[in-house]
């Protein structure tokens, strides 16, 4: 089981931004979208590919800057080929206005 990690304080992850962090194994990227945060594994699940690398996200959607797939960041959900396998998705909380996220994949 993971602890909470820190990401940021909230206000410095403004609507539309996110931010990655390092959770042992893998990396998350917390997203704001519209004043709500959402994390996922930071992996296209085509091909292994980072998904943030500098990408924009758009409304509430990254796109794999190697071929394109599209992931929706709130469910992890694949939205487009050539990927067809969701991204995971980790639990976020937002405590003292600071942003935590965690790996509850081995609960």
């Amino acid at each position: 089981m993971s602890g909470w990690i820190f990401v940021a304080e909230a206000a410095a992850i403004k609507p539309g931004h996110y931010e990655t962090v390092d959770l042992d194994d893998s990396i998350a990227a917390v997203f704001n979208v519209n004043g709500e945060f959402y994390a996922i594994e930071d992996i296209c699940t085509h091909d292994g590919t980072v998904l943030t690398s500098g990408q924009p996200i758009e409304g509430d959607e990254i796109v794999c800057p190697r071929h394109g797939a599209r992931f929706c960041v709130r469910t992890g959900e694949a939205l487009s080929a050539p990927a067809y396998e969701p991204t995971a998705t980790f639990p976020v909380k937002i405590e003292d206005g600071k942003v935590y996220v965690r790996d509850n994949r081995w609960d």
